[in-house]
This record gives C-alpha cells, structure tokens and sequence, in this order.
C-alpha cells in the first residue's frame, strides 16, 4: 500500500501523507459458537432476554461442555475478565447488540441481551465489544504496537493512537519514537472512549510536545461509549477545544457510509457530512462506491465552506437573497 501511494504521487505530482493506525488493545469477538454443537451458522442470533457466555478465547474449547443450550463467544483480550463487574454494561458490534452481566463465572460471563433489532441482531466474529461502564487496566499502548513501530517509523508520516486514554500513554508513545530516531512524526489522538474525551485537555498539552498533532472525533465507539444523545454534545465539545488549542480536527465514522457501500446517499448523510466542515480532515470508510462519495463529500465541503470557518459562521451575501432584491427593487 505504502509502494502504491508513492507510485500515485510520482505519477500525479501531488502530494499525500501517509496514515498508520497502531491497533491498541481492541476489544473484539473471537471465535463463536451458536446454540447446539451441530450448528454450521456463521452467526449467533440474538434478542432482548437471551443469555449469551462470553469466555477468553483459552477457554473455548470448554464452551461445547460448560454452556449447553447457551450460545457461546469468545473475546480476544483476557484481561477483561479481571476487570469487569457484575451489573455492568456490555455492547457488541459498535453498539448493535447490548446486555448486562449478569454473572461473573470462574470460565466465563453470562450475559443477558437487553438491547437489539426486534428481529433479532446477528453477532459474528471479529465484532466489537464496548465495555463504557468499566475501569479496564489495559495498555494503550500494546506489545502488539511496538513491536509493530519500527516498520511504522520507517514509512509513515502519521500515527493515529488508537484508545489513547491518559497523557501517560501519549508520553510512552512519543518515548519509543525518539528511540527510533522518529520524534518529528506527526500524531493523531484517536477519542474513543469517555476518559479519553474527560482527559483530552491533558492529552492535548502532551501532545504539543510533539512538532505536530491531531485529534481524531472517532464518534462510533464514542457513540457506544457515551450514548447517542451524549455524543452530539461531545463532538461539538471537542471540535472547541481543538480550535482553541489550534490544532487540527479529523472528523470520522460512518460518513456518507451509504453512498460509499451503496452508490445512494441517505439524507441524514449529507447534512452530517456538511457538518464535517467545521473540522479540517474527513474520513471515509471503504466501500464499492468509494470515488463517488469521494467526489460527493468534496462538492459539499466546497459549498460549506463558503458558509463555515470551523465553529463560525461567515455571513456571505446568499445568492437566493440578492435575486429576491433584484426582482423587488422597492423594498
């Protein structure tokens, strides 16, 4: 990918910078297993009131024998087991499918769905998992991560932290880069979860310490984390507090998402997507259609603009308002 994008700006004489995310401890399902050891579904069905057993992937192969008739998932991280607690919120699939646990066993937890598509939601493997109602003593920096720097350092000019929590993390990141000898990086702090977004001052006064800085709205696990109600405050919250601090906003998650899967833009879409003109970066998921919502999104930032500068408004003579003069001298 990286070869493919020096060959474009070869190619085409302009410039692009190149993204690396570092994955941090991403919650995410791992194996599954629906109900009955026969069954060949790629998927658990799941409504409000069923239990689900969710087990570290080391215990799986118990699943068959400890939760007959219960479905049974596993999840990719295992220090989550030391940290959560019983009556505490669980969300899967960027917050498709929700539940409580309702018990906290030696292998597993038990989990009763209390939220999900009338019809049911369909839980698969490599799906999400939130947990906003719990402490979790995870690194936001994994082994994983690091191991994955040097190759990072040597062809990216950005990193995007993801699950950044605490202004610690941020001084951990920026002490293995200068090791490599990559302090003048640029950083982008992804704001994924509640602490994030409580401690994003602090995050931000750390990452003035390296020569340039982002910070990435990543408004799907806010939505999970905060709530939909929640996150329409806190994304406006967090585009004043760049502005202030003069730093660029990347505005993300599920942006003209249908268009770009679909080939048809939802309504909704486009005035989320006028909104993002406030921030000085979009992003787009991938998708069939992906150069038309492309080209979709740069129409609309271009009208906005001449509307919006960040979080004010410009005042522009509006064209319906001088053909009205025109065609009513007298007034």
């Amino acid at each position: 990918m990286v070869e493919n994008v020096k060959l474009a700006v070869q190619e085409t004489g302009i410039s692009c910078s190149i993204y690396f995310d570092l994955a941090g401890p991403k919650l995410r399902t791992a194996t599954i297993k629906p109900k009955g050891k026969k069954s060949k579904k790629t998927h658990i069905l799941l409504r409000a009131g069923d239990l689900l057993h969710l087990y570290p992937e080391k215990y799986m192969e118990e699943a068959d024998a400890l939760s007959e008739g219960v479905p049974a998932a596993s999840c990719i991280v295992p220090e989550i087991f030391e940290d959560v607690r019983k009556g505490e919120g669980i969300w899967f699939d960027d917050g498709k499918i929700g539940g409580l646990i309702e018990e906290i066993n030696e292998k597993y937890l038990t989990v009763k769905i209390t939220k999900t598509n009338p019809k049911g939601g369909k839980l698969r493997e490599e799906k999400g998992i939130n947990l906003p109602e719990t402490h979790l003593n995870l690194p936001s920096l994994t082994q994983e991560d690091i191991n994955n720097l040097p190759f990072v350092a040597e062809h990216a000019d950005i990193i995007g932290f993801s699950f950044v929590r605490k202004p610690e993390d941020v001084q951990l990141l920026q002490e293995e880069l200068k090791k490599l000898k990559r302090s003048d990086l640029g950083l982008v702090l992804k704001i994924e979860n509640k602490e994030a977004f409580n401690n994003l001052p602090s995050l931000i006064l750390q990452g003035m310490k390296s020569p340039t800085l982002g910070v990435m709205t990543a408004r799907g696990d806010l939505a999970v984390e905060l709530g939909p109600e929640r996150l329409s405050e806190v994304q406006e919250q967090i585009l004043w507090l760049c502005e202030a601090a003069l730093i660029p906003n990347i505005w993300a998650t599920q942006v003209l998402e249908t268009l770009a899967k679909k080939g048809i833009a939802a309504r909704a879409e486009v005035t989320d997507a006028a909104m993002s003109a406030r921030s000085e970066c979009v992003m787009l998921n991938k998708g069939d259609y992906i150069l038309d919502a492309v080209k979709t999104l740069v129409n609309i930032l271009e009208r906005m603009e001449k509307h919006q500068y960040k979080k004010q408004g410009t005042l522009r003579l509006l064209k319906v308002a001088e053909k009205f003069f025109i065609r009513s001298p007298k007034i």
